[in-house]
């Protein structure tokens, strides 16, 4: 099952069920007008949403045409947007750039922050700017949506908790970051709204992509039309999704809504931290890795950040070489600031 939601000049759009083509779409909003609203009490929601979708299908109800640029993302905010950092090489690669050393235990306890959830960009907005110096960088990345989980809850009993699965660009200020963490406070200011993709899938649509605890699919990005990264999202994932959910459970409840980030997807290559792909790697989904791979080979970073005008497109194809998600296409452009 595909959901969506569409904008409609409210702050939390209007729910629709998406075809599988990503073609066309149904109004959801007799089962439940916003996403929100059918996470909330998903056990009533869940079988008459798929009943739409089959019928959907199948074009025995009234559909529409999906456009894709008139979605919101899924959810439009969020209680909660937590955001890991399961890829450990991309950590270790990205505090290497600024000259962090990384302890051991990143290897075996998940690397999380909370970011803001109370304004996600569209997946077809563009992202605000307000200084080049800042640094602008894309990262994309897999999130999943949860339902209601007990603190305490462990990976094992976590699985169970994944509603949809969903593609995310969790932007990133990267010349504020390193003044940010020096206070040891976090990120506030150097993670503005992130954007995630038109559509949001259930586990089992993803088929036998989908583990249970990983998707085991690239991530394709392009930057101005170039290809810069096709990482597969399972290999070299540290921690699964379970795991990452029983880290934020570990003091807190899970809230049917909750958004848990996998990380910038990131693969190693024979053991390596991976190479562009014009060398035969499998590229990268941020621009701070390919800065340190230049920095490692060649003394100084040549690629640049985003400036305005530049545009990135995150999606995911199936084995058909059909798109699952839909795809996230932003432009940086100059806002005040």
């Amino acid at each position: 099952m595909k959901l969506a939601t569409l904008k409609n000049g409210s702050r939390d759009g209007r729910l629709v069920v998406v075809s599988r083509d990503l073609a066309w779409c149904a109004d959801a909003s007799p089962v439940a007008p916003t996403l929100q609203a059918a996470l909330d009490e998903w056990d009533r929601c869940e079988g008459a949403l798929r009943d739409l979708s089959d019928a959907l299908e199948k074009g025995s109800v009234p559909r529409e045409r999906f456009h894709e640029r008139e979605a919101h993302s899924p959810l439009p905010r969020a209680f909660q947007w937590a955001d890991g950092s399961a890829y450990v090489n991309h950590v270790e690669l990205v505090r290497k750039a600024r000259g962090a050393e990384m302890p051991e235990s990143f290897w075996t306890d998940p690397l999380m922050y909370q970011g803001g959830s109370d304004a996600f960009l569209p997946p077809r907005a563009p992202i605000p700017l307000g200084d080049v110096a800042w640094g602008c960088d894309f990262e994309g990345e897999v999130a999943v949506i949860t339902g209601d989980a007990p603190i305490g809850a462990r990976a094992a009993d976590l699985g169970r908790a994944i509603r949809l699965v969903m593609l995310v660009n969790d932007v990133s200020l990267r010349g504020l970051i390193p003044a940010e963490l020096g206070k040891g406070f976090g990120f506030f200011q150097s993670k503005p709204p992130s954007a995630f993709s038109p559509v949001a899938v259930t586990p089992d649509e993803l088929g036998e992509a989908w583990d249970g605890e990983r998707l085991h699919l690239p991530l394709v990005s392009h930057l101005n039309g170039e290809l810069f990264g096709k990482p597969d999202c399972g290999t070299d994932m540290t921690f699964g999704f379970p795991r990452l959910l029983e880290h934020v459970a570990k003091t807190r409840p899970l809230t049917a809504g909750s958004i848990v980030g996998s990380g910038t997807v990131s693969n190693k290559l024979d053991g390596g931290p991976g190479k562009p792909v014009a060398e035969g790697g499998a590229g990268y989904s941020c621009i701070a890795e390919i800065r340190m791979i230049e920095t490692i080979q060649d003394g100084a970073p040549k690629t640049p950040f985003m400036r305005p005008g530049d545009t990135v497109r995150i999606e995911m194809f199936d084995h058909a070489g059909k798109s699952i998600f839909g795809a996230i296409e932003q432009t940086v452009e100059v806002c005040g600031g």
